[in-house]
């Protein structure tokens, strides 16, 4: 079935195709014959029950320095489309939240991946919570003291914004170091926002496993190994990618989760696990699916489209 899409994201100027998960998915609904109309989530509106968005008609084309061909700039009532892909990056912040809530007034009639509701309740440091059994230890909060004796009893920790994303503003303080003091006033002096606080996992040396989870269903995984003396395996601060396998305990994870992620229709999703742990759930925008196809051979971009053009029929 030839399909109309429309794809909320960032710039297609701006991205790295070789490593895109956007670009994937599009290449993959181009491929079926579907046409693809392209916006900024600043672009965006609401009026009268009615949502539209400025954007462009657009083909993709697999060839970097010229992986794109946009049409003139366009206001289109996004309720004509069939499928609808929530592709910009986070913050997740109020912007964020506000465009999922413009997007659930047509959500009887588009399908929105992944459904921005559930998006909006399911941030990735906070929907994790639910399953404490899969996770490290984690305290979120703003109160010092609270943090103090969290660190009093597991020393070495990991501070992260709540918030953030792509292991951004993401430090490790050893049970010795001195600047705990300074980094909580740095960040609560920026944002009125929580911490999120877990002991430091030592396996993380050998790697952060993103694995991608299609309507529930494991479909692949990619490892992501930090620099050395680094932290923060994300690909885009310096982490290197790498095939892995999936473990028991992996499936015992993915198997807790999928009736969750099922009832909440979140089609795309891609969690993190270091060790034995799961450390995130991620919704909004999850990546990997082109390192996960250039190691392994999977096109989970295909796996996505099938699912889109199941639950559509």
């Amino acid at each position: 079935m030839a399909l109309k899409i429309a794809v909320q994201m960032d710039p297609i100027e701006d991205f790295d195709i070789k490593g895109d998960s956007t670009f994937a998915i599009m290449l993959s609904a181009q491929s079926r014959g579907a046409t693809i109309f392209c916006y900024h989530v600043d672009d965006l509106a609401t009026q009268d029950n009615q949502v539209a968005a400025y954007g462009h008609w657009i083909t993709v084309r697999d060839e970097v320095g010229n992986h794109f061909t946009k049409g003139e700039l366009i206001r289109e009532d996004l309720r004509q489309f069939d499928a609808l892909f929530m592709r910009q990056d986070p913050p997740f912040d109020m912007a964020y939240i506000t465009a999922t809530h413009i997007l659930d007034q047509i959500a009887d009639d588009v399908l929105i991946v992944n459904n921005a509701s559930e998006v909006r309740n399911a941030p990735e440091k906070i929907f994790v919570l639910k399953f404490p059994d899969l996770m490290p230890k984690t305290l979120i909060t703003r109160s010092v003291r609270e943090i103090e004796a969290f660190r009093k009893i597991h020393g070495d920790i990991i501070v992260k914004p709540l918030y953030g994303n792509g292991g951004a503003g993401v430090f490790r303080l050893k049970k010795d170091d001195s600047n705990l003091a300074s980094l909580l006033e740095l960040f609560f002096e920026k944002n009125r926002e929580p911490l999120m606080i877990q002991p430091f996992l030592k396996d993380v040396k050998f790697g952060d496993k993103r694995i991608i989870l299609i309507d529930g269903e494991i479909a692949g995984a990619i490892n992501r190994v930090p620099l050395e003396g680094q932290v923060r395996s994300n690909m885009h601060v310096g982490g290197r990618p790498e095939a892995v396998g999936i473990t028991a305990r992996d499936r015992e994870i993915c198997e807790a989760l999928k009736p969750e992620l099922k009832a909440r229709g979140l089609i795309f999703v891609g969690i993190d696990v270091i060790g034995d742990y799961l450390t995130e759930i991620n919704v909004t925008s999850p990546t990997g699916i082109r390192e996960v196809e250039r190691f392994d051979g999977i096109n989970i971009a295909d796996m996505i489209l099938d699912v889109v053009e199941k639950k559509i029929k």
